[in-house]
């Protein structure tokens, strides 16, 4: 068969039209697309207990499957359960917080009368009025949070079905895999998929590593600046990280409006000052010693890969992109004809320098990861 050579147009076009189709199916396929993907990073994280409990206990695939999903339910339950023991203590003190809360909220409005010349009469018309809008779409947000919740259910149980199966029929898939395409494109397959394999574990556990990190972090810091509800801020910042860039303004917001209420503006500016410090030593220290710069994508690509995550799936495209981008990157860096889009997810190629070694004992020590 003759090679047809397409005109640099149409092939942009036919790219352009292939990436719309991808998208729309991706839309209309959330409700089974994005806990299947979750599953799949999940497995990949279990994948060594699993394997281990095969190979020295003995266990069959389907047991140990079952045993290190259930492990995995254990530990996220305990970790939701401590988040809702901090928020039941959080909404015993309400009225307290509220109280407070009015109290800020007075001086403020005097500061900017004072300020602005704004008298508090047009400052409440405001107020009311953007309360009438919000209490306008009450039932409409209210039907949404319905929606979210059985929606969220539905995802939750499609997630531990998938991430059992995926380990369970992994020989299956990796079969499959290196049988779909040609004889001699079985070593680079089977290449590829352990390349992916062994990122994305090492990007998963180092990003659960640098949660833990920046929670631990973040709870000191707001203990030693006495900020009430240190420990659920802290948490809340730890969990909120694993979405990059967005997520820890969005802790950031949280944490500033629960202390504005219970210590006022002088301590909010502490608590603002607190998450730019641990948020630098974050992204200079923890990331590359903990996550490392292997599933490095450049930030304009990252950036675009969160909104359209958000676009199309919520939350849970924001958490999957970088993973998912990763592995794109593992794969067009590798296919001769798509090193050019790898290039472009990369960023720019910097002098081979040694690694950094951060000295914490006389016996232990951190290295940079590559």
């Amino acid at each position: 068969m003759r090679n047809i050579a397409l005109p640099f147009y149409a092939k942009v076009a036919l790219v352009l039209f292939a990436i719309i189709c991808l998208g729309y199916l991706a839309i209309l396929g959330q409700t089974l697309l994005a806990p299947l993907l979750t599953s799949f990073l999940l497995a990949l994280l279990l994948l060594p207990f699993s394997s281990f409990l095969e190979q020295k206990w003995r266990f069959k695939r389907s047991l140990a499957s079952i045993v290190s999903v259930v492990l995995m339910i254990a530990f996220i339950s305990g970790i939701l359960y401590f988040l809702a023991n901090q928020l039941t203590d959080l909404w015993q003190d309400w009225p307290a917080l509220k109280k407070q809360g009015e109290t800020s909220f007075h001086d403020i409005q005097n500061w900017i009368s004072n300020t602005f010349n704004i008298n508090t009469k047009k400052q409440i018309d405001y107020l009311k009025d953007s309360t009438s809008a919000a209490l306008s779409t009450s039932a409409t947000v209210l039907g949404a949070t319905l929606v979210t919740l059985s929606s969220t259910l539905l995802f939750l149980s499609f997630l531990l079905l998938f991430t059992f199966f995926i380990l369970n029929y992994r020989k299956v898939l990796f079969t499959f895999l290196t049988s779909v395409f040609e004889e001699q494109h079985a070593d680079k397959v089977g290449e590829i998929v352990r390349r992916i394999q062994y990122i994305i574990k090492k990007y998963i556990t180092g990003l659960f590593l640098q949660m833990l990190i920046v929670t631990l972090l973040m709870i000191m810091v707001l203990w030693i600046l006495n900020v009430k509800y240190a420990v659920l801020l802290g948490l809340i910042t730890g969990i909120f990280n694993i979405i990059p860039y967005i997520g820890i303004f969005t802790a950031l917001l949280i944490s500033s409006l629960i202390t504005f209420a219970t210590a006022g503006a002088a301590k909010m500016l502490l608590v603002v000052i607190a998450f730019a410090g641990v948020h630098a030593l974050d992204g200079n220290v923890l990331m590359p010693l903990v996550v490392g710069s292997k599933v490095k994508i450049n930030a304009l690509f990252a950036f675009i890969g969160i909104v359209v995550g958000e676009m199309i799936w919520g939350i849970s495209g924001m958490f999957l992109c970088i993973p998912y981008m990763a592995m794109l990157k593992i794969i067009f860096d590798r296919v001769d004809s798509l090193k050019p889009w790898g290039v472009l997810l990369g960023g720019e190629e910097k002098p081979h320098k040694k690694r950094k070694i951060y000295r914490i004992t006389k016996n232990i020590k951190l290295e940079e990861q590559e």
